[in-house]
């Protein structure tokens, strides 16, 4: 089963973010994110996206980050943003209601590629795995849903920070 689409959704009503999971199978799952599930995920996510090979290679740590933020852009070129999340009926076998994540597990598979798990305390969660894409998109639909609520959280990944020019023109010049 490969996964089709994925919708993150803040529900103010819950005061949690709603992920759904489609398969290309028609199956669907349905998963609550709280704030303390967030802040356990989001730096898994962000451990996930500096153990790209190519970053993990950088030894300068400002080379690390612009990289990251390269490979953001570039991956967020990649993905589909536009095509709405498919609202046809779905098997689910998790149930019908969201199941609370409770534990956030991270792994590789054999091919190298990442792999997160949702799970509840108990029972039943989900494995995604993720490409670059899909890992950065992930973290721009979290980034995106975050930023509709109230939780006064804001999601970085790690960049080369944008220079400030009227820093540059105060800075003293040498000419040699």
């Amino acid at each position: 089963m490969r996964l089709h689409q994925l919708k993150l959704d803040f529900i103010a009503e819950q005061d949690r973010l709603l992920l759904r999971v489609s398969t290309d199978n028609q199956l669907e799952m349905r998963l609550w994110l709280t704030r303390r599930a967030l802040r356990l995920l989001w730096p898994q996510l962000v451990q996930m996206v500096r153990s790209s090979p190519e970053v993990a290679l950088q030894s300068n740590p400002q080379a690390r980050d612009a990289l990251v933020g390269m490979q953001h852009e570039q991956a967020l070129l990649q993905a589909n943003f536009a095509t709405p999340f498919e609202e046809t009926p779905r098997a689910m076998p998790l149930g019908t209601e969201p199941i609370l994540v409770a534990r956030i597990q991270t792994s590789k598979d054999e091919a190298g590629k990442q792999v997160l798990g949702l799970l509840p305390q108990q029972g039943q969660g989900i494995h995604l795995t993720l490409d670059n894409t899909l890992l950065h998109s992930l973290c721009k639909l979290l980034q995106n849903a975050v930023a509709k609520s109230d939780w006064d959280i804001v999601l970085e990944l790690p960049s080369l920070p944008l220079r400030d020019e009227s820093e540059d023109a105060a800075a003293p010049k040498t000419v040699n």
